[in-house]
């Protein structure tokens, strides 16, 4: 399930927390739901999100074992933190020299993420969810994600999405699909997103990200 509300203490308390939390997630086999727990503190304290850059840079600057697990899981948080957080001016200054030097070899895996991140920072404006389970999983390969649109009258349609990809995006690919499999060339008709659970149904606004209507689910 994505995580639920938490009661924390002082900012300077849930730092050290956040540091132990980087610290273990050398050694973890299954990271995920661990990097979840970072972004959903960072999500809930604004104000750590520029220590986190922080630590991550310096985590992935000279790492004792380049390419290894522990270094990889630190490329994998930031590519989830990119795409789900701003950092302030001067972090974010400070992150992009980091990533620029690292894209000089672009050979090697961590340049690759490198690369990602900072093309996701260009498109990242907030998150009102944290990234999903799925969705970590699939930034952690730096691919996209398969959402599956349903429609009355006619076949679902799937559709790959990005952690920037908005409603208004999504919506018109769907209406796109519509017009040409049923015919509707010349029909007035328009078409809009909605969310179904088994409590409620609601339209999905043009500006929302599909990313964080997954989150819901989850």
């Amino acid at each position: 399930a994505a995580p639920g509300p938490r009661s924390y203490t002082t900012l300077r308390d849930e730092a050290v927390k956040l540091f132990n939390s980087l610290q273990q997630l050398e050694l973890e086999r299954d990271p995920v739901p661990l990097m979840q727990g970072v972004l959903q503190t960072c999500l809930d304290l604004p104000p750590l999100v520029d220590e986190i850059y922080c630590q991550l840079v310096k985590q992935t600057t000279e790492p004792p074992a380049p390419g290894g697990q522990g270094d990889l899981h630190y490329w994998q948080l930031l590519t989830c933190m990119s795409c789900t957080f701003l950092p302030s001016p001067p972090v974010l200054r400070f992150l992009r020299f980091h990533l620029d030097r690292r894209s000089r070899f672009p050979a090697s895996e961590m340049a690759k993420y490198a690369c990602f991140i900072r093309e996701a920072l260009g498109k990242t404006k907030g998150r009102e969810c944290v990234p999903s389970l799925e969705e970590i999983l699939v930034l952690m390969r730096r691919q996209e994600m398969i959402c599956t649109v349903h429609c009355p009258g006619a076949p679902a349609c799937s559709v790959a999405i990005s952690s920037h990809t908005t409603a208004e995006e999504v919506r018109g690919h769907v209406a796109r699909e519509l017009v040409s499999r049923l015919g509707l060339s010349q029909s007035p008709n328009l078409f809009a997103l909605y969310e179904q659970s088994r409590r409620r149904e609601q339209p999905v606004g043009s500006a929302t990200l599909l990313a964080d209507v997954l989150t819901r689910f989850e």
